[in-house]
């Protein structure tokens, strides 16, 4: 697809540049960028640059103390819940990383009205208010109108106490006036990966489709903005390419939206690549260790300190709880990525009909056992939605967090949306374990008039109201 659009914002020449002369740290420019980045002001690429070449021990130990430290004075102990919701894999893309891939195999499924409901009705039954909806590209099964009609159902089910009160949507680049349709449907943020940002292997792993082209890809944020949708999520997957190359592809692409749109991705996640159908990882030499993982995880908070960082059950359950305290401040929980997976899964039948998975998830936790883990760690599990609603979006919200006044609406914001859950969703032992750190994080909460107001809209939950914000 030819456009107009070029993405001249990545500049891959500088991008090398900086890497090789940046290759050495010394210790007083270490404590220099480690003392700039505990100010939560962010990095700049040559900071990244040095950062990204940390392999000692001793530095990589107060890399990741620092990114826990700026992670908490930003989000505190909040952790946001989502899951993800596949409701078509058909796609015309060829692309060699994925499961979805038009050549791979797999069994395609879209989701019809009632299928649908199902999903839904699968997904609030574990507590769920956050979903982030995901389609193949492939406009002649999955259109905009059937993913339009998809959001309004969405919006529209109620059952038992639940309800899905934001949906963030994930699919293909698309034009101005087609995210001005996704805008009005009053969907969440719009999330695209880039997969990568080196064009060579962008080209070579995205055979064919419209996916195909880099510039219409890469740019598809700037539409996004121009259709009014404040709040975009990036991504790579790492393991495409030299991940030191990548994040400071992601550092000049949030540069660019700053400086244009005067706000950067709200969210950025952090996928590696994982077995799928048709997908040999023996083919792939940038895959990263978990040594190299954790590091760009931190690197990334201390770099952009006010996005959302979100880490996906492709992770394992052990390397997850470990990694959360590197930054992250958003989590997927009881993840299926198949199309109708959750209702297969809720009715018994564990083994699904069709292969209808993107890729292979590692945490298979149910949302409870994750929550209870988090619990266990000292940390608020947050369905909060408030934000968005209260238009707390775009160029405000990151006023208030570089602020630091987000804290006075987040936190108890979180801990009602936990007190949901709580009283909805919970065992026994993760409601024990849930009510103790509510009622530590009351205490901590500073000023007496907003503690005693979450200590009545606390009690308004547990006598039965339901979906109360500030």
């Amino acid at each position: 697809m030819a456009s107009k659009y070029t993405a001249e914002f990545i500049n891959e020449e500088l991008i090398k540049q900086t890497l090789a002369e940046n290759a050495q740290i010394t210790q007083d420019e270490f404590n220099a960028i480690m003392a700039k980045a505990e100010t939560a002001a962010g990095l700049n690429m040559l900071e990244v640059a040095k950062l990204l070449n940390i392999e000692d021990d001793e530095r990589l130990s107060q890399l990741y103390a620092a990114a826990h430290r700026v992670k908490e004075r930003i989000y505190g102990k909040r952790i946001v819940i989502f899951a993800p919701l596949y409701i078509s894999n058909y796609c015309v893309n060829k692309c060699q990383y994925c499961g979805y891939s038009c050549d791979s195999g797999i069994d395609r499924k879209k989701l019809n009205n009632e299928e649908l409901i199902n999903e839904v009705k699968s997904l609030e039954a574990m507590g769920h208010k956050r979903l982030a909806l995901e389609v193949g590209e492939d406009l002649a099964n999955c259109d905009l109108d059937y993913i339009l009609e998809s959001i309004k159902t969405i919006y529209s089910i109620k059952f038992k106490n639940g309800s899905i009160r934001r949906i963030n949507v994930n699919i293909a680049a698309t034009t101005v006036d087609r995210y001005k349709q996704l805008h009005a449907a009053e969907i969440g943020t719009y999330i695209l990966f880039q997969e990568t940002y080196h064009r060579e292997t962008y080209a070579k792993v995205h055979v064919k489709g419209p996916k195909h082209d880099y510039d219409w890809h890469t740019t598809a944020f700037d539409r996004a903005m121009e259709a009014g949708i404040e709040d975009v999520g990036a991504g790579v997957l790492f393991g495409l390419y030299d991940y030191k190359f990548e994040v400071l592809g992601l550092m000049q692409h949030a540069e660019h939206l700053e400086q244009k749109y005067g706000c950067g991705p709200h969210t950025v996640s952090v996928p590696r690549l994982k077995p799928a159908l048709g997908v040999d990882l023996a083919t792939y030499p940038y895959m990263l260790s978990d040594e190299q993982f954790k590091k760009v995880i931190a690197i990334i908070r201390l770099a952009l300190p006010y996005v959302g960082l979100i880490l996906s059950t492709r992770e394992s359950a052990k390397l997850r709880d470990e990694i959360i305290k590197y930054g992250v401040s958003q989590i997927s929980a009881g993840s299926c990525t198949g199309v109708g997976g959750y209702s297969e899964h809720v009715s018994g039948e564990n083994t699904p009909k069709l292969n209808t998975a993107q890729f292979s998830v590692e945490d298979e936790r149910s949302p409870d056992e994750v929550i209870y883990s988090l619990c266990k760690s000292g940390y608020i599990p947050s369905y909060c939605t408030a934000c968005y609603r209260q238009g707390r979006v775009g160029d405000r919200f990151m006023a208030l967090a570089k602020s630091g006044d987000i804290q006075n609406v987040c936190q108890p914001n979180a801990l009602m949306t936990f007190q949901e859950y709580l009283c909805d969703y919970a065992s026994e032992a993760t409601k024990a374990e849930g009510e103790k750190v509510i009622a530590e994080q009351v205490a901590l909460i500073k000023n007496d008039n907003m503690r005693k107001l979450v200590l009545v809209q606390l009690e308004k939950i547990r006598q039965g109201k339901r979906d109360l914000y500030l």
